[in-house]
Order: structure tokens, then C-alpha cells, then sequence
């Protein structure tokens, strides 16, 4: 018979007839587990007590998040009011006569004859092809800065050149200058290149690169691990083909935050199109929002016109924001590796 040592028992516990541990035995374990388990406070339904805290949070939250959409939702309610009730119905949520006749003849769907009458100016606003431009404007400058931006933020993370860090310096610092600074030397550029009222000039001075892109990229090129890079390395494949065949694939969370923050940029922007792009085969929405302001022959701006326009504008980027805003969310992560 195999006797087990007085030492083992006693780390055991004691035991009773039974061969099960006795009740002081599992009261120790328990008070042991109850150290390492995070204690939840909850009430006597099963539910958690909720604190002043959380209320305060969820208040806040509220607040901040009725703040941001109030605007908007305030653009789209001018929109749908009636132009001869603008001032005498301008104190409700909801407007007492909606109408969609503000959309019709921004789109063009009206003759002019019908859009004064509806309270217009009778301006009218080739809304489609401004749209267009608009997608071609952005979309360049999206696309292009940003492969261009991955190109030198994995250049900086992980090539060796003599003065790297110098220049990443001097990129980082380039941070810190107005971009109003260099709006008259990029114009002047332009225009002795002979590029005004082209796409080129418009997006000349945005299509390589920006420091917030390039830094943005480059801290989360250094977050993938090296062994990939050595890995890709030993079965012969070479610097280029890392960077589209490896690192590219890897970093698709990224390259949309960059992708989807510089789309929503180009879409906005008013001045650099307005300076550059003012014929019709150039001229981008925001510009003609603007001149569709100034067509106006009326002492006040057609504000009904104007709302209804801004929030067509914003449909496209709103429903690129919901496609992709959870891949931005992920990509803040830095992950290289899931």
C-alpha cells in the first residue's frame, strides 16, 4: 500500500470519508477565486446598478451627439419648407407644408417658370456634372496621395538612406505651416505650368503626399513584424514585391482611413477649385453651390435652393462614410497581423 506524504496531504486539504474536500477546503478556494474575479455590483434583479457616473457620461455623449446632427438635420428641414414660408415658419421642427419642389429644381427637373413660382431665384445649377467633377476631383486626390503616401511612409519605416531621418524631420515640421501659405506660390506654379481650368492644376499640389499621411502610415508600417518582410525575403521575393504583395494587403484598414479622410477633405474644399477650376468643364460642387448663391436676384439668398443642394452634396460622402466608417475604427488599432 502506497503511502502518500504527510506534506502532499496537507497541501491537499484535509478530506472527508467520503473522499471529497471538506467544507473548509472550499470556502478557502472560494475566498481565493473571489481575490483574482472582478466583483460586480449588480442588484437584486440580475442587473447592473447603474452609477451617477454612466449617467453623466450617457448625458454627455447625448448632448455632444444632438449638437452634431442638429445642423444637418436643420439643412434638410429648410430644404423641405417652402420658400414663401421660410420666415413665417421658421420656429418649428418639422415644417407645416413640406415639399420636395427645392430638390426638383436644384436637380433641374423644373422649368423656370415653375422654380419661380415655388419662391427660386429661377437660377439654375447643372447638378449632375458638378457631381461629376466633384468624384473625378476627389477621387484623384484620394487615390493618388494616398499610394503615394504609403510608398514614403514605408520608405521612412523601413529603407536605410543616408539622412532618412533629416527628412522625416523636415516632413513632420511641414505639419506646423498654414496651408494658406502655400496657396499663392502653388497658384502661381499652375499657372505658368498652363494648367488653369484643368484637372491637373487642380490636383497637382495634393496629389503626392501630406505629413499627417506619411506619419499616419509610417507608425503602423512599423508595427508589422519583421519576420513577414525576412519570410517574403526567402522565398525571393524582392523590395517591390513586398511592398504591393506583403505590406499593401496588411495594411488595407489603414490605407481606407487615409483614403476615406482625404476623399472627405477634396469633397469640401472651396477655395484651391475656385482659384483654379471656375470653367464648367472643371468647376466641382461646392464652387457651384457658391455661384448658384450669387445667381440670386433677390435681396436674400435662395436659402430653400442652397439647403437642398448642400444636402444632396453630402449623400455621397455620408454613404461612403457608412460602407467604410468600421474600417476606420479598426484601422486605429494598429494592428498588423489579425
Amino acid at each position: 500500500m502506497t503511502r502518500i506524504p504527510t506534506r502532499a496531504r496537507t497541501a491537499a486539504g484535509p478530506r472527508t470519508s467520503h473522499g471529497e474536500d471538506s467544507p473548509l477546503t472550499e470556502s478557502a478556494s472560494l475566498k481565493a477565486g473571489s481575490r483574482t474575479r472582478p466583483r460586480i455590483t449588480t442588484r437584486a434583479g440580475g442587473r447592473r446598478k447603474i452609477s451617477p457616473g454612466r449617467i453623466i457620461a450617457w448625458a454627455v455623449l447625448a448632448s455632444a451627439l444632438v449638437a452634431t446632427l442638429f445642423p444637418f438635420y436643420w439643412m434638410i428641414r429648410t430644404a423641405l419648407t417652402p420658400a414663401a414660408d421660410l420666415y413665417s415658419d421658421s420656429t418649428g421642427l418639422v415644417p407645416d407644408h413640406p415639399t420636395m419642389i427645392n430638390f426638383l429644381r436644384v436637380l433641374g427637373l423644373t422649368s423656370r417658370e415653375e422654380a419661380v413660382d415655388a419662391g427660386g431665384s429661377g437660377a439654375q445649377v447643372d447638378f449632375l456634372r458638378y457631381l461629376l467633377n466633384s468624384v473625378v476631383y476627389s477621387g484623384l486626390i484620394a487615390s493618388l496621395q494616398t499610394l503615394f503616401c504609403a510608398m514614403a511612409g514605408y520608405a521612412f519605416a523601413r529603407l536605410r538612406f543616408p539622412g532618412r531621418d533629416a527628412v522625416f524631420g523636415v516632413l513632420i515640421a511641414a505639419l506646423m505651416v498654414p496651408p494658406i501659405f502655400t496657396l499663392l506660390p502653388n497658384f502661381v506654379l499652375v499657372k505658368n505650368l498652363g494648367w488653369l481650368n484643368t484637372f491637373a492644376g487642380m490636383v497637382a499640389p495634393s496629389v503626392l503626399m501630406t505629413p499627417f499621411a506619411v506619419f499616419f502610415l509610417r507608425q503602423f508600417f512599423l508595427s508589422i513584424p519583421r519576420e513577414v518582410e525576412e519570410a517574403a525575403v526567402l522565398d525571393g521575393v524582392g523590395a517591390w514585391g513586398i511592398f504591393w504583395r506583403v505590406v499593401l494587403p496588411m495594411s488595407r484598414g489603414p490605407l481606407i482611413t487615409i483614403g476615406l479622410t482625404t476623399t472627405v477633405w477634396a469633397w469640401k474644399d472651396y477655395l484651391w477649385p475656385l482659384l483654379t477650376g471656375r470653367d464648367e468643364e472643371t468647376r466641382v460642387l461646392t464652387v457651384a453651390l457658391g455661384i448658384f448663391q450669387q445667381q440670386s436676384p433677390n435681396t436674400q439668398p435662395d436659402w430653400t435652393g442652397i439647403m437642398a443642394g448642400s444636402a444632396l452634396s453630402v449623400l455621397p460622402v455620408l454613404v461612403l462614410l457608412l460602407l467604410l466608417g468600421r474600417r476606420l475604427v479598426e484601422s486605429l488599432n494598429f494592428t498588423g497581423i489579425k
